[in-house]
């Protein structure tokens, strides 16, 4: 029996019960601020809708730095009547996400998430038990301590990646971020689950490239804020206004259910056959008795090193990739480096981690690459427990369970104000010069690396109880890297076929997670002695 939907009903009765929900939480909040302290200013919007056509939805962050000139530091906006807070400075940042951790710590409810079967995932968990046990298997193994033990792994890989950019034509657009794809995935799986990856084609690493595209392009914050307070709209159907993305939720289920189980497994039959690898998987067997390794601990085992896999690997991989932009772009950032190389190093010598901290300008480039364009603009959203105040402002909690009578809306869950950090707007603080990428922003008069704003405690990272457990994996990978890149290679503008080079305009992807759009790039070798060398480590090739 064929079913016809009569559109103007729907739109009708979802458009009813936004409007008893937006009543419920005005009255809700009214009666939790006694004071009649303001809500934080900012732009007016719709009655019901709030301010959801005021947001640009492809480059949210652009929105929110806009309405930060306008109205300050912290904004108040409402989308289908859930309170959103959007934070524009690094400064209310650490007050409210850091010092206020205790109360700013939770996520939205995870409708999206669920629907698209990633809600397992670390950075989508609330403030919950499970949470908790999260944290504690990722300071087991990815502590700063344990990060360190595994240097001679990044280099290896790093030094893989010269060779590989150095063999055939890197000029075709894309096939430099092709490169550095394959450097973050084989270093993400290798201390993840002891996986050696021998081709781009492996099937687990093409899987997780496709649950991340899914991610970023399906699931931006704004989307999950309207799924999260109104979730009976996930079961409108996929050709219904707006639905559309729902038609790739079932393939990123099997996607994400593949990304979880197969490399774990993998390891999991390895070490009860006896082998054992130096990864993040096998030391959460080594570190537990078999008796205490359940069934709950074994789902957060698998869930976390799930988490670093589809985590780790693009962010790392898009950070590369902003980096050699600027080198195309700032072709004197990349000789003062480089001049700092060979002055500490020697010219036919490869840079290692012992010569770090003699290379301030190349730290410097670290930190401004990840000013420049941060990969995630807006972070992951944060979500109130509490309501609070702040400089004389009113900060929401949201509305209370008890609000939901009706059975329509049992399938809602208390939340919280969502709390975004807009990190575009936090980077572009001296609007001077803000595109510009300029590492000596870090230096002091004399050259020597500012204390502050060090690379680990970088916003890019998030703020109190939310920061990324990965921030120190991600510190070494990208390093090694960039110093090695430096050492042996030039990176120039492409030539046309008159042998003129071919502009290059810093243009990047929309999304959660953000990358630069595919550019020509000319990639040469700048020290025989070190490429030399790269090529008897690794044999003929």
């Amino acid at each position: 029996m064929a079913y016809t939907i009569n559109v103007p009903l729907a739109v009708s009765a979802v458009f009813s019960v936004i409007a008893v929900v937006v009543l419920a939480r005005r009255s809700t909040r009214e009666r939790a601020n006694p004071s009649g302290l303001p809500l934080p200013p900012g732009p007016r919007g719709f009655p019901l809708l709030g301010n959801i056509f005021d947001i640009d939805p492809a480059r949210p962050w652009l929105t929110y730095t806009d309405w930060g000139k306008k109205y300050g530091d912290i904004v108040y906006s409402s989308l289908l009547g859930q309170d959103y807070i959007v934070i524009n400075s690094v400064k209310v940042a650490r007050d409210l996400l850091e010092q206020r951790s205790s109360i700013s710590s939770g996520r939205p409810t995870p409708t999206l998430y669920k629907l698209f079967g990633v809600d397992f995932l670390t950075v989508m968990l609330g403030n919950t038990e499970e949470w908790k046990l999260h944290r504690k298997l990722f300071n087991l193994t990815l502590r700063m301590e344990v990060i360190v033990e595994h240097r001679d792994l990044y280099s290896r890989k790093a030094h893989h990646l010269i060779l590989n950019m150095l063999r055939g034509s890197t000029e075709s657009p894309g096939q430099v971020e092709e490169h550095l794809s394959d450097f973050s995935t084989a270093i993400i799986m290798a201390i993840t689950y002891g996986y050696e990856v021998t081709s781009r084609e492996d099937p687990l690493v093409v899987r997780v490239r496709k649950l991340n595209k899914v991610i970023s392009s399906d699931m931006p914050a704004e989307r999950a804020v309207v799924l999260t307070a109104f979730p009976l709209l996930r079961y409108l159907p996929g050709c219904f206004p707006g639905m559309a993305f729902k038609r790739d939720a079932s393939d990123c289920n099997t996607l994400a259910a593949e990304v979880r189980d197969i490399p774990f497994d993998y390891v999991k039959e390895q070490v009860a056959a006896g082998i054992v690898s130096r990864s993040m998987v096998s030391n959460f067997f080594q570190s537990y008795k078999e008796d205490d390794i359940d069934d709950n601990m074994e789902r957060a085992m698998k869930d976390t090193a799930a988490t670093v896999f589809v985590a780790g690997a693009d962010t790392t991989s898009f950070t590369l990739l902003t980096f050699v932009l600027a080198m195309v772009l700032y072709p004197d950032v990349q000789t003062r480096a480089q001049e700092e190389i060979d002055a500490v190093v020697g010219k036919d010598e490869l840079p290692g981690f012992e010569h770090r901290s003699s290379l301030p300008y190349v730290e410097a480039i670290l930190r401004e690459t990840l000013r420049w364009h941060a990969v995630a603009p807006l972070g992951m959203p944060h979500v109130t427990t509490a309501s609070d105040t702040y400089n004389g402002y009113y900060i929401p909690k949201g509305m209370s369970e008890a609000i939901f009578t009706l059975p329509i809306l049992l399938t809602n869950r208390s939340l919280g104000a969502v709390m975004v950090y807009n990190l575009w707007a936090m980077s572009r603080a001296s609007p001077d010069d803000a595109d510009h990428f300029d590492p000596a922003r870090y230096l002091l008069p004399y050259g020597q690396l500012s204390p502050k704003d060090s690379f680990s405690v970088s916003p890019s990272f998030g703020f109190g109880r939310r920061v990324c457990p990965g921030k120190f994996l991600a510190e070494e990978s990208i390093w090694i890297a960039v110093v090695t890149m430096l050492a042996t290679l030039r990176f120039a503008k492409a030539l046309d076929a008159d042998g003129r080079e071919v502009e290059v305009t810093p243009e990047f992807t929309t999304g959660n997670v953000i990358r630069p759009i595919p550019f020509g790039c000319r990639t040469t070798s700048r020290s025989a002695g070190r490429v030399k060398e790269l090529r008897a480590e690794f044999g003929p090739t």
